[in-house]
């Protein structure tokens, strides 16, 4: 599973992104701190950056310089700049690619499908298999399973256990799990999605595994 860091100050934007990019498969992470944003970014050592120009006390044109310096990840600027100077400037500096805000999500899904297959001669379509300390899930299948034993997950279920282990180790918002399961077509309230993690922890329970979906309050859920 294919690792982005999402650099961006403006909190709904940022959150907006790396739920998108958690709904569709892959690990997303946020720089929320923005003093050396390079520094964090090489030390993170993602797949791919999504990194917007203007920053607090910082411009993204220096970061991509500072950046490229040491490593070849690919950036992708996501940024209300819209001149085809600012991109020119920006793809000079070592972006690999330039989306102007407001984006539409499939455009810049598919952007970062391009940048990665160009950077690592693949797409970043998630894997069937899903796996985390000893769970696997089978997406096609509909099934999880542990130490032999399988169970049938519901299509909520499914959804939502697939979300938490493409984001193993992040902390998943209820907002972010409720936009997943919009995308279904069904309305999830809020009690709505504390009956289906309910659930899921008895279906996960049925093959002996306890404990695996945390909660932190407040915040939402966690796979460690």
């Amino acid at each position: 599973m294919r690792r982005l860091l999402v650099v961006e100050d403006d909190a709904v934007i940022r959150d907006g992104i790396v739920c998108l990019l958690r709904r569709n498969g892959y690990a997303a992470a946020a720089v929320t701190d923005f003093a050396d944003v390079a520094g964090q970014i090489l030390a993170a050592a993602p797949d791919l950056v999504l990194l917007d120009l203007n920053l607090p006390g910082v411009d993204g044109g220096f970061i991509c310089r500072e950046v490229r310096a040491s490593s070849q990840v690919p950036i992708i600027a996501v940024t209300s700049r819209d001149t085809d100077m600012d991109e020119l400037v920006t793809l000079s500096a070592g972006a690999d690619d330039f989306v102007t805000k407001p984006y539409n999500e499939q455009v810049l899904l598919a952007r970062i499908s391009s940048v990665l297959k160009r950077s690592y001669g693949e797409g970043a379509a998630a894997s069937a298999h899903i796996s985390v300390r000893g769970v696997t899930l089978d997406t096609a299948r509909c099934e999880v399973s542990f130490e032999g034993r399988t169970a049938e997950l519901t299509k909520n279920e499914l959804r939502i256990l697939a979300l938490l282990m493409r984001s193993a180790g992040s902390v998943v918002s209820r907002q972010c799990i409720q936009e997943e399961l919009w995308e279904s077509d069904d309305f999830v309230d809020d009690n709505t999605l504390t009956v289906n993690v309910s659930h899921l922890r008895q279906t996960l329970g049925r093959i002996g595994v306890e404990g695996f979906v945390g909660t932190r309050r407040g915040l939402g859920y966690i796979v460690e």
